[in-house]
């Protein structure tokens, strides 16, 4: 039996929780990466996986990600990160919710949760009977707060437009072809940017009604989810899952560009110089999406108003760019070279 500490993806995390409550029904991992910076933050996935060893591996790389993306992103937060275990039905119910809720307030504001994948607004709020270490609530318009998703959209159509200035000098998307994978809530708003900047869109989702809904939104055109990798277009865009970039997409790409919201997109490490070597521009995940999270950090830290979580987004296309500079005169692709940063921000570089 492999143990936990030789696990590829622990990482030196600093606590890793496995919870049960027979009462509810709830199975949950929360994993906490680092708390040198503050505590340790990042979303609630809930999600239905096939093993049990898969729910933990999500939970460590989502985790790790959250220490580089909080880190990366000038915030006072460490990396954390929770999977709820769904079943087959993707069953969910108040006593689960606040079981969780419950399991997080355990842990004494150590670690600090929001909305993720299968977790929205009206989730946070029944964890929030049960724990004040919570962001992500509803809020009045024109305040700090609610649903993170259209504030990690702005800072991805930002960072893509970063891209496409730096690998094919154009300051607009006017006339561009971005192949979207997803079509949820951060693929809509790059979306919907996009084609008001006259981008061309081509969309491909699982769930193949939402990808037709946003399409026929945006002028766009629909693909197969299997197509869209692959597709010949100006930016590939992943906005859905992770580990999506692999020997063999890598090798099918057909841009110069991939820059998206989805967390965790290389399969592995070495797949950044993957791309590398391909001569394709690549926008390290945890640096481009990190505009939810800067809307969850000034909401839970109280440290400014809607303005300063936008000036704060702003500064995701500088972010990138230093990234893009430092790979260039190092050699390094910009994964590895994002990397070498967050763990110096960390302490552990």
């Amino acid at each position: 039996m492999t143990d936990l500490w030789s696990l590829p993806d622990f990482d030196g995390h600093e606590a890793v929780h496995f919870v049960t409550d027979r009462d509810s029904g709830l199975r949950a991992i929360i994993a906490m990466h680092s708390t040198h910076l503050g505590p340790a933050a990042g979303g609630s996935r809930f999600w239905h996986y096939a093993r049990g060893e898969d729910a933990l591996t999500d939970a460590l790389r989502l985790s790790r990600g959250m220490s580089f993306k909080n880190a990366m992103a000038g915030l006072p937060l460490g990396g954390g990160k929770a999977v709820i275990l769904a079943d087959e039905n993707r069953t969910k119910t108040p006593a689960m919710l606040a079981a969780f809720g419950r399991a997080v307030e355990r842990l004494g504001g150590h670690y600090v949760t929001a909305e993720d994948v299968g977790i929205g607004v009206a989730d946070m709020q029944a964890v929030r009977a049960q724990t004040s270490h919570v962001a992500g609530l509803p809020v009045a318009e024109g305040q700090v707060g609610g649903d993170p998703g259209p504030h990690t959209s702005l800072g991805v159509f930002l960072g893509i437009k970063a891209a496409v200035r730096r690998a094919l000098g154009k300051d607009s998307l006017s006339g561009l072809h971005l192949a979207l994978q997803g079509a949820g809530s951060v693929a809509s708003g790059v979306a919907r940017r996009a084609a008001a900047e006259g981008a061309r869109l081509t969309i491909a989702d699982v769930d193949q009604a939402k990808a037709a809904a946003l399409a026929a939104e945006t002028g766009g055109q629909t693909v197969a989810p299997d197509a869209i990798l692959s597709l010949a277009a100006d930016v590939v865009s992943p906005n859905a899952l992770g580990a999506i970039l692999d020997d063999a997409s890598i090798a099918a790409l057909n841009a110069p560009i991939v820059a998206g919201g989805a967390n965790n997109q290389l399969a592995r490490p070495e797949h950044g110089a993957a791309l590398m070597a391909r001569g394709i521009l690549y926008a390290p995940d945890y640096v481009i999406n990190a505009g939810g999270i800067i809307n969850v950090s000034t909401e839970y830290l109280k440290d400014g108003d809607a303005s300063v979580v936008t000036r704060r987004i702003e500064g995701i296309p500088d972010r990138l760019d230093a990234i893009w500079a430092e790979s260039e005169s190092s050699g390094r692709d910009p994964a590895t070279v994002a990397d070498a940063m967050a763990m110096k921000l960390i302490g552990r570089g």
